[in-house]
């Protein structure tokens, strides 16, 4: 039988909490540590239809990416949607624990996820932060070389990145150069786009871009496709969900099913 201490020695054998950049707040976040688990749910986010969803699913722990609690919190009432968030997991004993930068910066994390959905091969790492503990590289963003369908146009591989993460739509700007290199960073990485010009990257896929990059992009002669926050991180999900099911075989793990993107294109 697995407890939440268990889970959290697992998640941090997966992604180091100890990698997590200096402004993040990775960890165990909620609950009681010896609290026995038998079903675990698995999400980007803890938002509130993600709390009932664990209770009527019988869920005891929710492993999520993003942190449940990020900037310091005065008080925990009902006034807040972090507060009913927090109210509502302690009252119905679910636990909490959130893997961020550490797991976008881990080996097989994040940032890896994002380059095999996307078909990249060959892949370094962006932005290198130290390594882990076997020794490799970690850090936030890759870069690689596509593996089939190279020299294609950018709106052509903009579609494929949009079918490829389920996403509503994408933004882009066609630099006029042909997908061959491309850098990912997922989640907000627009300003790491310097960065993807000295690896020599021809097209950069990220999300939350704000509009200067975009105009950036267009004068360095980069492809620059914004696939959204949510699409460019959730193909981490079913993946850590699968790691943990190997490790601890007696828990049911389950992917959320009402967490969606939260906003549609027209």
């Amino acid at each position: 039988m697995a407890t939440v201490k268990d889970v959290y020695a697992a998640v941090d054998q997966i992604a180091p909490f100890a990698a997590q950049m200096d402004f993040d707040n990775a960890g165990f976040l909620v609950g009681r540590g010896e609290q026995q688990v038998t079903r675990l749910l698995v999400s980007l986010d803890i938002t509130e239809e993600v709390v009932w969803e664990a209770v009527e699913r019988g869920v005891e722990l929710i492993v999520s990416h993003h942190p449940i609690i990020f900037h310091p919190a005065r008080s925990i009432t009902d006034e807040t949607s972090v507060g009913r968030i927090v109210l509502a997991l302690a009252e119905r004993g679910i636990a909490a624990i959130c893997a961020h930068t550490n797991l976008d910066a881990s080996v097989g994390g994040v940032n890896d996820a994002l380059a095999d959905a996307l078909s990249l091969t060959e892949c370094t790492v962006l932005e290198p932060s130290g390594t882990d503990r076997a020794g490799a590289v970690i850090g936030i963003g890759r870069a690689g070389v596509l593996r089939t369908g190279t020299g294609m146009d950018a709106a052509t591989y903009a579609a494929q990145v949009k079918k490829a993460l389920g996403a509503n739509g994408v933004r882009y700007v066609d630099a006029g150069r042909p997908v061959c290199r491309v850098a990912v960073g997922g989640g907000a990485c627009g300003d790491m786009l310097s960065l993807a010009c000295k690896l020599g990257c021809d097209t950069f896929v990220t999300a939350d871009v704000k509009y200067n990059i975009f105009l950036d992009a267009k004068a360095e002669g980069v492809n620059l496709i914004d696939a959204g926050h949510f699409p460019t991180e959730n193909v981490i999900c079913p993946i850590l969900a699968q790691k943990l099911r190997n490790i601890f075989p007696g828990v049911e793990v389950m992917l959320s099913q009402r967490h969606k993107e939260v906003f549609s294109y027209l």
